[in-house]
């Protein structure tokens, strides 16, 4: 599993922004996912995801001696919306509409722009287009681009059952990059973590599925091409 796609797109996110309960349907049988090959599992996964309304992910990685972490509520094919956070700066996203916005922390501002930006950006929303300064931001909010990156793999090899937030699941890992997915196999083959251990690992989850969530443009938010 390519686990370090969230950490490379979100490290970027925020330089950019420096610049300016698996809890889907379940059944107690078997869903026949464990039999499959490896590509087959993950197949299978790919396709349950891209069929989801929305989903919940979490956790954290490393990468390049950072610490990346992200909560986010995604909803399939109109964007998301959380937080995430690289060494403890963190800051809120929210793409809808074609448009992404942050909004930092006063920490967040204060360690790119100084007390300036922090006063300038205190309690206020950044935007830009989706193709714009922010496109990092948009592909982590998008189910369709954040799993095709998390699934894309090399060689693989089929694990043991583990036990997922109370779900049973089966591992599959990637033997080149190191990374293991794990899968349901009751209910919908949904991927319902991917780890890594190692100075840089961590535990990315995906819970949540199909529960509603709203997304909503913040109001008076500023164009980050007015700041140029």
């Amino acid at each position: 599993m390519r686990y370090s796609r969230i950490a490379t797109a979100a490290s970027a996110a925020a330089l950019l922004a420096a610049c300016v309960s698996a809890c889907g349907a379940s059944s107690s049988s078997g869903n026949g996912v464990a039999s499959r090959s490896p590509d087959g599992i993950v197949s299978a996964a790919s396709t349950a995801i891209a069929g989801v309304s929305a989903v919940h992910v979490s956790g954290s990685t490393t990468s390049g001696g950072s610490t990346i972490d992200l909560n986010l509520d995604l909803v399939n094919g109109k964007g998301g919306r959380g937080t995430l956070s690289e060494n403890g700066l963190s800051f809120q996203m929210i793409s809808v509409g074609g448009t992404v916005y942050v909004d930092g922390s006063d920490t967040f501002w204060r360690r790119f722009g100084g007390n300036a930006a922090a006063q300038l950006f205190h309690g206020k929303w950044l935007r830009a287009p989706a193709t714009g300064n922010f496109a990092s931001f948009a592909q982590l909010a998008s189910v369709s681009k954040l799993f095709a990156g998390l699934l894309s793999h090399g060689t693989l090899s089929k694990g043991s059952t583990a036990t997922i937030n109370g779900r049973q699941a089966i591992a599959v890992t990637d033997t080149g990059q190191g990374g293991t997915l794990y899968v349901a196999t009751t209910g919908k083959p949904y991927p319902l973590e991917i780890s890594k251990s190692g100075a840089n690992g961590g535990k990315i989850e995906f819970t949540n599925f199909n529960e509603p969530v709203s997304l909503a443009a913040p109001a008076n938010s500023i164009d980050i091409s007015q700041l140029k």
